[in-house]
């Protein structure tokens, strides 16, 4: 059974500058800031929701299928889902563009500087949901505003489940139309920060939101994560990783832990716990596809944490 895994495909950069924003920008000046940042580290890493999501995925033995834009620089990233067995179809190459990428400068006091440019991602519209065959769940992650809103009401009327999460994506959204995308999902998943927002946006609470979905979940960092399902919430430890590293990417891996016990027909309970190792797993590596458990190695930290096994 594959998993349609709507969302971003992106390039991260990520830069360190030893020494602090605050010793270079002058608060009187502020208003003529030209300021410029040696950084003599630098990394390039395989980001995106989608990628990421499918990634994780695919480590727990899914089958993602992605549908995203990308630009003419994406080779590099195209030969890594080849490599490991993430089918491509629907990725879409979007001529004279760049593939979306992030440019983050981080100091020693862990601050951050971060320009996004979105480049092919905001063609993401260009992608049909009745070209695919064969998707039984999908998700839709952060992409280009317009992608959303049409994968969204293209999956509710092929009759396909879908998640919706919205990420920091959801500023972009009005009320209405965050109402809209609540009923036509069939579950719904936000940090506690995201979940704040929603309520403000659409003037509901989130106790009403739930109500609309087959389930909401609200990740809430290192105090785990809670499940709104069937007229009760469910509290999800979060498992303790192994060290914590780099919390980039790990939403998505929880995300991945959404959909492997979706599609398995898991209930709620066990879903969750295995999102939250997938998490654990995440955090502990640097990047967001830099992990790489085996299968059995999920299920040795599932039954560590819980006492029983997944699979």
């Amino acid at each position: 059974m594959s998993t349609l895994i709507c969302g971003s495909i992106a390039f991260d950069n990520i830069m360190v500058f030893h020494d602090r924003f605050k010793n270079h920008i002058l608060p009187e000046q502020i208003h003529i800031l030209n300021v410029a940042f040696l950084v003599p580290e630098m990394r390039r890493e395989f980001g995106g929701c989608a990628g990421n999501i499918a990634y994780n995925l695919r480590l727990l033995g899914g089958d993602p299928l992605i549908m995203a834009t990308v630009g003419e620089d994406a080779d590099p990233y195209l030969v890594r889902l080849d490599d490991h067995g993430v089918a491509r179809t629907h990725v879409r190459r979007i001529a004279g563009s760049y593939t979306a990428q992030a440019f983050i400068t981080t100091d020693l006091d862990d601050n951050q500087i971060t320009a996004f440019h979105p480049g092919a991602m905001s063609y993401s519209h260009l992608n049909q949901v009745a070209d695919v065959d064969g998707a039984t769940l999908a998700i839709v992650a952060p992409d280009g505003r317009d992608g959303m809103l049409q994968h969204a009401r293209d999956l509710a009327a092929a009759g396909v489940p879908f998640v919706f999460d919205p990420g920091q994506g959801l500023p972009m959204f009005s009320g209405d139309e965050l109402t809209e995308f609540m009923r036509l999902a069939t579950y719904a998943c936000f940090n506690d920060y995201e979940a704040k927002l929603l309520c403000d946006r659409t003037g509901r609470s989130l106790e009403e939101l739930a109500t609309m979905v087959e389930a909401l979940i609200v990740t809430r960092g290192g105090a785990g994560s809670h499940i709104h399902a069937g007229g009760r919430c469910m509290d999800i430890p979060c498992v303790a990783a192994a060290a914590v590293v780099d919390p980039t990417g790990c939403g998505d891996a929880y995300r991945s832990g959404l959909l492997y016990g979706i599609a398995a027909g898991w209930d709620w309970e066990k879903t969750g716990r295995l999102a939250a190792v997938m998490g654990a797993i995440k955090i502990a590596h640097r990047g967001g596809q830099n992990h790489r458990p085996q299968r059995s190695e999920i299920a040795e930290l599932y039954g560590r944490a819980f006492g029983s096994a997944p699979w």
